[in-house]
C-alpha cells in the first residue's frame, strides 16, 4: 500500500508530518511521490492565513481527481484546516475520507485503517493535554537538518491570529523527551537542529514554572554530532538576560535570532494585542546587538492591519530603516474569521496592503544589499546543502540563514564537496539576498 504525503504550511506542521510518516512506516506503509500511483493521499493542511487555507483547500481538491484519474482510495485531510472548518470539509469534499485534528496525529494508522475498511472518521483530540511522541519521526528535510519542535500551542492571543483556537495552549515539551528525540537524530546524522514552536522563549513555564530554554540549550549543546544550534519565533518581550548569555558563551548555538515584531507603530501594536512598544523592542535589539555583535535578527512584519494610517506606514518605515535587520519578511494582513481583529472598522483595501508590503520590502532589499557588500572578504562557516546543476559550484548556508525563508551563499570550488559538510568561505560578492564565495585556501579540504 503507497502512500503519498502532502505537507503544508509552516516548519511546526512538518515535524506533525514527520510524525505521522514514521508511525505509517511502521505499520508496514510504503511511500510515494507520485500522485498517479499513491493509494492513499495524506495532506496536513494549513490555514494561518488566506492564501495558505486557499492552497489547502486547492490542493484537497487537487488531490481528490486521483480517486477517478489514479489509484487513490482514500483521501485524508489532517492539520490546522481540518482542525477549524472539520465540517466544511466533510460536507463541501466529499472525497475526503477521514480527518485528523491537530491533536491527533498519532492516530493516522488508525484513521487509514478504518477508511481503507470503508469507515469515514474523524478524530478531534482535546486540544490542552500534550500528548506523546511516537519516536520513529522520519526527516524529510534532507536528513543533515532538522526541526525540533519544543512546544504546541499559544497564548498569546493576538488580535490577528488564529493558532490558539486551533492549535490550544501553549503546552511545552518535557526536556529530557526533547533530548532523547535530538540525540536520536544526531545519531542519522543530522548536524543541524532548528528549535521551533509558536513562541520558543516561553519554553518550560508550564512545565517547570519559569523559562528554561537556557538549560534546554546548554543540555542539546552537549549531544554529540549536533554542530549548530537555531533559534526561530522568540518574543521579544520573552528575551532575557540568561537568554542573551547563553547563546553568547555556548559555541554551538548560531548568533541567529527569529523575532516575530510585526509592527512599530504603538497604536497598531496595541490593536494587534501585542505586548511591546517600540521602545521597548528598540532597546531590547540593541541589547541583543550589543552584547552579541555579530548577531543576525530576522523578523517579520505585516502591512495594513485594520486602522493601520499612511502616518504609522512611515513610523514602520523608519523602524527598519533604523534597525537594519538583516533578513526580513513582510505578510499583508489577512482578514481571518473569529479573530477580533476581522470585526475591527477601518479595514484596509488589499492594493493598498500589497503597495505597503512592497514599500518595505523594497526599503529592506537595500539594506540586505548593504549588508551583504559588507560581507565581501569575511571568512565564515558554511554547511553545504547541494550542488548546482551543471557548474563547478555549491549551494549553502551561513549561521545568517534559516532554510526556506533566508538566502544562501553560492561557492565555487572544483573540489568535491557533501551535502551536510562544513566548510570555511571566503566571501567573494553579494547579490541582494544572496552571497557568493570561494573555499579558504587553507581549508580547500571539508572538514
Amino acid at each position: 500500500m503507497k502512500i503519498l504525503f502532502v505537507s503544508l504550511g509552516c516548519d511546526k506542521n512538518l515535524v506533525d508530518s514527520e510524525e505521522m510518516l514514521g508511525l505509517l512506516s511502521g505499520a508496514g506503509y510504503e511511500f510515494t511521490d507520485d500522485e498517479t500511483e499513491a493509494e492513499v493521499i495524506v495532506v496536513n493542511t494549513c490555514c494561518f492565513i488566506g492564501d495558505a487555507k486557499e492552497e489547502s483547500i486547492n490542493t484537497l481538491l487537487e488531490m481528490a481527481k486521483q480517486k477517478e484519474t489514479g489509484h487513490c482510495l482514500v483521501l485524508l485531510a489532517a492539520g490546522c484546516l481540518a482542525q477549524r472548518y472539520k465540517e466544511e470539509v466533510l460536507s463541501e469534499i466529499p472525497e475526503v475520507d477521514g480527518i485528523l485534528g491537530t491533536a491527533s496525529c498519532d492516530k493516522i494508522v488508525s484513521v487509514v485503517e478504518k477508511a481503507l475498511a470503508g469507515k469515514k472518521e474523524a478524530v478531534f483530540e482535546n486540544l490542552n493535554p500534550l500528548g506523546g511522541k511516537a519516536g520513529g519521526r522520519i526527516v524529510t528535510t534532507g536528513g543533515h537538518y532538522a526541526y525540533l519542535k519544543i512546544a504546541e500551542g499559544c497564548d498569546k492571543h493576538c488580535t490577528y491570529c488564529v493558532i490558539p483556537s486551533v492549535r490550544g495552549p501553549y503546552r511545552s515539551v518535557p526536556m529530557e523527551r526533547l533530548l532523547e528525540e535530538a540525540g536520536r537524530l544526531a545519531e542519522k546524522g543530522v548536524r543541524e537542529l532548528i528549535l521551533v514552536a509558536q513562541e520558543t522563549t516561553l519554553y518550560g513555564t508550564d512545565l517547570y514554572g519559569e523559562k528554561r530554554l537556557p538549560a534546554l540549550l546548554e543540555g542539546l549543546a552537549k549531544i554529540p554530532g549536533v554542530h549548530w544550534i537555531r533559534l526561530l519565533y522568540c518574543y521579544p518581550e520573552e528575551i532575557t538576560d540568561q537568554l542573551i548569555e547563553t547563546i553568547r558563551t555556548e559555541k554551538k548555538i548560531c548568533h541567529y535570532m527569529d523575532i516575530p515584531i510585526q509592527h512599530a507603530s504603538d497604536r497598531i501594536l496595541r490593536r494587534m494585542g501585542r505586548r511591546t512598544g517600540r521602545e521597548e523592542i528598540t532597546a531590547r535589539l540593541k541589547k541583543l546587538r550589543e552584547a552579541i555583535p555579530d548577531m543576525a535578527v530576522r523578523t517579520t512584519m505585516i502591512t495594513g492591519f485594520p486602522g493601520e494610517t499612511e502616518e504609522d506606514m512611515e513610523e514602520l518605515l523608519d523602524f527598519v530603516d533604523e534597525m537594519e535587520f538583516e533578513r526580513l519578511g513582510v505578510f499583508t494582513y489577512s482578514q481571518e474569521e473569529g479573530t477580533p481583529a476581522a470585526d475591527m472598522e477601518e479595514q484596509i483595501p488589499e492594493e493598498t496592503k500589497l503597495a505597503r508590503r512592497d514599500a518595505v520590502m523594497e526599503l529592506q532589499q537595500e539594506i540586505s544589499l548593504a549588508g551583504g557588500e559588507a560581507m565581501v572578504g569575511r571568512r565564515l562557516e558554511v554547511f553545504i546543502e547541494g550542488k548546482v546543476a551543471d557548474e563547478e559550484a555549491y549551494v549553502g548556508r551561513t549561521y545568517m540563514d534559516a532554510p526556506g525563508v533566508d538566502g544562501y551563499i553560492f561557492v565555487n570550488t572544483d573540489l568535491e564537496l557533501m551535502s551536510g559538510m562544513f566548510v570555511q568561505v571566503k566571501v567573494t560578492g553579494a547579490l541582494e539576498y544572496d552571497l557568493i564565495g570561494e573555499l579558504c585556501d587553507e581549508d580547500e579540504s571539508a572538514q
